[in-house]
């Protein structure tokens, strides 16, 4: 969704819309979801060293504010879920990184957890369609993400565990 300029002020003339446009991120003319994936990963830099209690307790908060900013911004566009909202695909985001919170890798582990995230939050395999078509408002544009970052989480957090099994030598059979 591209906003015209009247659009862009009203979401732009309040902080909520700031922080649902994942501070400009949503605003990029080529997917913003993605890009606003991409840019979560500049704060889950700083936010990895945290540890996972704090991290999770970073998430749940983003999350609360995230419902918020969503919330102002579908009021302020007039839109169910404006794509320039992306602070979704943080909260998303860094709950598909979580494993690599907990169990730290490298670089080729973060891209695959933030290829498993896009891949859940655009096929969108239940419950994240469910929750894309049947929850609204600020709590509708962020659970989906949610969802889609949980099942990535778990994808990811298996690919660790299969890893640590093949490098201590482990074999089933």
């Amino acid at each position: 969704m591209r906003l015209d300029a009247a659009q862009r002020r009203a979401l732009l003339g309040h902080p909520a819309g700031w922080i649902a446009c994942g501070f400009g991120s949503g605003l990029s003319p080529l997917a913003p979801g993605t890009a606003g994936s991409l840019a979560a990963l500049l704060p889950w830099l700083a936010l990895r060293g945290l540890g996972w209690p704090w991290y999770l307790l970073v998430l749940a908060l983003v999350f609360v504010l995230g419902v918020w900013a969503s919330k102002v911004a579908i009021a302020r566009l007039r839109q169910g879920d404006p794509g320039v909202v992306v602070i979704d695909e943080f909260v998303g985001q860094w709950l598909a990184l979580l494993p690599l919170v907990v169990v730290p890798r490298g670089w080729p582990w973060l891209i695959a957890g933030f290829a498993l995230f896009r891949l859940f939050d655009v096929w969108k395999p239940w419950p994240v369609s469910w929750a894309d078509r049947r929850v609204g408002g600020g709590l509708g544009v962020m659970l989906d993400d949610v969802v889609a970052g949980a099942y990535a989480a778990l994808l990811l957090a298996a690919g660790l565990a299969l890893g640590a099994c093949v490098s201590c030598g482990w074999t089933a059979g």
